[in-house]
């Protein structure tokens, strides 16, 4: 029974693994079984790598029209690689640039009614 299990286990893992597709070696019917990649995206990307191979993420977010921050993610999170490395996304802070604020450990004063 374990046996069955490593292997079935080894599989999924292979299966995974094989799913990955690098953005700069990927045919268009490969790229399209990229969740999220559809045949217009698939085409965007493969024209725009005739102007050369792409670089990083932040070079994929800049010359290929619908892939953005929010994009990159789900699509790397779905086996997309570029150079082999996944998206990784920005440390989440605010907009306006300040540190968040600290707790202060404290309880919160009840509010009086």
């Amino acid at each position: 029974m374990w046996k069955r299990l490593v292997l079935a286990l080894s599989a999924a893992g292979f299966a995974l693994a094989a799913s990955a597709v690098d953005i700069n070696k990927g045919n268009p019917q490969e790229l399209t079984a990229i969740k999220g990649i559809g045949p217009a995206l698939s085409e965007r990307i493969v024209a725009e790598r005739k102007n050369g191979n792409f670089k990083n993420w932040d070079d994929v977010i800049a010359r290929v029209k619908g892939v953005g921050d929010t994009a990159a993610t789900k699509l790397s999170a779905n086996g997309l690689t570029v150079n082999g490395g996944a998206y990784k996304t920005a440390a989440l802070a605010p907009k306006d640039g300040k540190a968040p604020a600290k707790a202060s450990g404290s309880k919160p004063e009840p509010v009086k009614k």
